[in-house]
């Protein structure tokens, strides 16, 4: 290896030509698809939370390297559908997995294989052209024997089902074990290309949607289960206060907090306002630390009837 520093760059460029393309973290909800996200691009770009079914569009983190870049496209989890909504995000994934130039399927260590990953399993074995990777997440949570036994149960799946895994990896995001060499496996299944996205994009989501997506996080936080899916944030609009000094910007954000039921208000509003609060102060930390800039954030809880079951409600509240 310490040959590396002497090269030149010319023959650097003669021997690895730069690549670059698409990858997609598949597994049901909550295996740690967009945990992993996060650790490779070393922000946070994809909303993260305990609840399944928390990802809903297609948010990229970029990876940048001298030799590669990797676009990481994180889908919701895949699931038997109950609602007009589920379907449409069954749909996003699949249309997502035919385009990509790789997958990796995420297995939490901690949990044996279930009916939902098989499901998953052989929707993967259905694409036959892309590169997939088996990612046992999670590696934190058991012992070297459960470890090894899960290893080996991915392995016998794929025998099962006709996948060829390109390689099977044990990692830990939370941890940060092993998150590096996923970025190692994958770049090489990436085509040859020069850089897609400029150097400093770290996501092609626009700001308006990440900001809405951090809201709608901070919100999810310790609310009762009949909840995550009854939660839909829009940001009606962002703009620098008027008559600021310029070494004291300000940004004005005004969102909208819709739920299904007026039932729900008082869930998300709490005892004298209180939860909305905490999510107003939570979601602008971050929101701060995404945009880097100071911001006044407005909060307004809605209501929109039955809004996962209307095409109407959905496509006005941008699904």
């Amino acid at each position: 290896m310490a040959s590396m520093s002497v090269r030149t760059a010319e023959t650097d460029e003669n021997t690895a030509p730069h690549r670059a393309g698409f990858a997609c973290f598949v597994g049901r909800p909550n295996a740690g698809k967009s945990t992993l996200t996060n650790a490779l691009v070393g922000q946070k770009v994809a909303i993260t939370s305990n609840r399944p079914q928390t990802t809903r569009h297609t948010v990229r983190g970029i990876v940048h390297r001298p030799d590669a870049q990797l676009i990481l496209v994180d889908t919701p989890g895949l699931h038997k559908p109950r609602t007009l909504l589920g379907e449409r995000l069954n749909d996003v994934v699949r249309t997502t997995w035919a385009e990509v130039d790789v997958i990796g399927f995420c297995l939490p260590a901690d949990q044996k294989l279930g009916p939902g990953d098989r499901f998953i399993a052989k929707e993967l074995a259905e694409i036959r052209k892309t590169p997939k990777v088996a990612i046992i997440t999670k590696t934190d949570l058991v012992d070297s024997k459960t470890l090894a036994e899960q290893l080996i149960a991915v392995d016998q799946l794929g025998r099962e089902l006709g996948i060829e895994w390109a390689q099977i990896v044990p990692v830990s995001a939370v941890g940060d074990k092993q998150v590096q060499l996923i970025a190692d496996l994958l770049v090489p299944l990436l085509p040859e290309s020069p850089p897609l996205y400029p150097e400093g994009d770290l996501t092609d989501e626009p700001e308006m949607v990440m900001v809405a997506e951090l809201i709608r996080e901070a919100a999810l936080e310790g609310v009762r289960d009949e909840l995550p899916h009854s939660i839909a944030v829009v940001v009606e609009e962002m703009i620098p206060r008027e008559n600021r000094p310029a070494d004291r910007p300000l940004l004005d954000i005004h969102a909208n907090v819709y739920i299904e039921r007026p039932s729900q208000k008082g869930i998300i509003i709490g005892p004298k306002g209180k939860r909305l609060k905490e999510v107003g102060m939570k979601s602008r930390k971050h929101i701060e630390a995404l945009l880097g800039t100071p911001v006044f954030l407005d909060l307004h809880v809605k209501v929109a009837k039955d809004w996962q079951r209307d095409p109407k409600q959905l496509r006005k509240l941008g699904f």
